[in-house]
């Protein structure tokens, strides 16, 4: 078994932190595949740290980080293991700001980190569709015109306008709190049903409010509503409150960690807060050693995150 992260000083050294991350890749390292040839077999170890492929046709050397996040970065490994660390950690993330701070780098080197490190989180597959008994709901996350200056305060935004003009975010969770959430542009049917279908299994009971968008679900689902409209928040076990309870931590992060969320990157914020989220019963280095095994192959590229990739 390898050590878990459990403190920042858990790893002492580049070194150390090059072998624990070896031994989450290749538990046995007859499974390493030379990144360059792609034979699998042991590799050389040399003494600076690095692989040596045995391929007499290659003989090419190697990183532990070939293929995976870390890939490019000049960053020390340890940096690395130390921001998995605080946004695994930290139930509510951290703000780049911060990151720069504790790290030593700057701030524009710990947004890039921790987008990279939220772009290894975000989950586009699933092991198995929700199932039991899901709430269902959507939230709206964004500044409220109430507090804001009066020179950035559109006056036509009010009421069901101000609400509109915040960004969707539409969530289901079971009732063993695992946790899907998604930024979605409105919620209609046309938007909201092949999400519900992929990732609840058929024949669920589902509870949302009395929203038409849900009406179709009779159709599919044991689908039972509470109406809000009328004060009504739970009846007869039904109630949306558990996803309720998680919008209401997802905003908290937001106001208070981060402020903003662009659309172009709140779908990132939203996968890392479900990726904590659903690990939440893990210890600290559990979860830092999860996030880490999930650094394979899912490179972001800072001219990808700012929109600027050439096509």
């Amino acid at each position: 078994m390898f050590p878990t992260f459990n403190t920042l000083d858990s790893f002492p050294d580049e070194d150390a932190c090059i072998n624990h991350f070896r031994a989450l890749r290749w538990p046995d390292l007859s499974q390493w595949a030379c990144p360059h040839c792609g034979v699998v077999g042991t590799p050389y170890v040399l003494k600076n740290n690095t692989h040596k492929c045995r391929e007499k046709t290659c003989l090419k050397k190697s990183t532990v980080r070939n293929g995976t996040i870390f890939e490019d970065s000049k960053l020390p490994l340890r940096k690395w293991f130390m921001a998995v660390y605080l946004m695994t950690s930290h139930k509510k993330g951290i703000s780049s700001c911060q990151l720069a701070k504790d790290l030593g780098v700057t701030q524009k080197t710990g947004w890039f980190m921790l987008h990279r490190i939220r772009n290894a989180a975000m989950t586009k597959e699933f092991n198995a569709p929700l199932a039991g008994v899901v709430q269902i709901d959507e939230a709206y996350v964004g500044p409220n015109p109430r507090w804001q200056h009066a020179n950035k305060k559109n006056p036509l935004l009010v009421g069901a306008a101000a609400a509109k003009a915040k960004k969707i975010v539409f969530g289901m969770i079971d009732g063993k709190g695992e946790l899907r959430v998604h930024h979605v542009k409105d919620t209609r049917k046309g938007t909201l049903k092949p999400i519900i279908e992929a990732q609840v299994a058929p024949g669920s009971e589902v509870h949302t409010d009395e929203a038409n968008t849900y009406i179709w679900m009779r159709d599919q689902y044991k689908h039972r509503f509470v109406a809000h409209t009328l004060g009504e928040y739970v009846r007869e076990g039904v109630t949306t409150n558990r996803i309720e309870g998680a919008f209401s931590h997802f905003k908290r992060s937001i106001v208070g960690t981060y402020h903003k969320a662009s659309d172009g990157h709140l779908d990132r914020y939203l996968q890392a807060f479900a990726w904590r989220w659903n690990r939440r019963n893990m210890g600290e280095g559990e979860r830092v050693n999860a996030l880490l095994k999930d650094t394979l192959g899912k490179r972001l590229t800072y001219r990808a995150l700012t929109g600027k990739e050439s096509h």
